[in-house]
């Protein structure tokens, strides 16, 4: 495991929310909780992050030693218990803030973007933006997106299409966010699929000739980008471990 000034800890610790409730993987509740003890195990256990459940299925979910980030799956009745609720954009954004400590709020990339992440800065909450599945962003919509949230100081969550470390087959790629996230020049960052403009090790977190440092990439980490949500925890770890970025 990295150490907490290696730039490998700093750009990666709690990086990946597992989710493996939810699609593609749908798995029942027993398989999910299996393949989550799993990555919990594995030699890569300090990349995982929450666990991701509908709030309709909290009950039964048993003590996992870690944070859970609860979906809303249905209407808000009383404070959420979870360190995390994540809900889709709505005119009541008071009625969110109050569900829990951090508010991941979903938001359609469409004209109205800006006045949204308006409104979710006005509360301070915290945004959430879908990157595949039915619908995947254009590089030029999220990169828009991108910059709004850079703009307003918006801490968000990224989630759905991110199991690639690069971009490939019109799927965006994790590196390439975190590239985004990092360095700026957004189109540029999440069109790259060069698996070797990337390079990450203890020292730094490269792309293109441009380099972070370990407090650069901390900072990246606590003030824009919170996690990201994949239903698979092993698919992208096994990519960047392939790429040699986490030996």
């Amino acid at each position: 495991m990295p150490t907490p000034d290696d730039a490998r800890h700093a750009l990666l610790a709690r990086l990946i929310d597992h989710a493996p409730l939810f699609p593609p993987a749908s798995l029942p509740l027993f398989a999910a909780l299996a393949e989550d003890a799993r990555a919990a195990a594995s030699a890569h256990a300090w990349i995982l992050g929450r666990f991701v459940c509908p709030t309709s299925r909290l009950q039964g979910l048993p003590a996992l030693g870690r944070g859970v980030s609860a979906v809303l799956d249905e209407p808000i009745s009383s404070p959420v218990e979870a360190e995390a609720v994540e809900g889709r954009y709505c005119d009541d954004l008071a009625e969110l803030a109050a569900s829990a400590g951090e508010v991941f709020v979903e938001v359609p990339l469409d004209d109205a973007l800006e006045e949204r992440l308006d409104a979710i800065a006005a509360e301070r909450l915290w945004v959430k933006i879908r990157c595949g599945g039915a619908t995947v962003p254009s590089v030029e919509e999220f990169a828009a997106f991108l910059r709004a949230c850079r703009s307003r100081g918006l801490r968000f969550k990224a989630t759905a299409g991110l199991h690639h470390a690069v971009r490939a087959g019109g799927e965006h790629g994790l590196l390439n966010l975190l590239a985004a996230v990092v360095f700026g020049d957004e189109e540029h960052a999440l069109r790259d699929e060069d698996p070797e403009a990337f390079g990450l090790d203890s020292d730094a977190f490269t792309w293109r000739g441009l380099a972070a440092s370990s407090p650069q990439l901390a900072s990246a980490r606590e003030e824009r980008l919170r996690s990201i949500g994949s239903c698979s925890f092993f698919e992208p770890v096994e990519e960047l471990e392939a790429l040699g970025m986490l030996a």
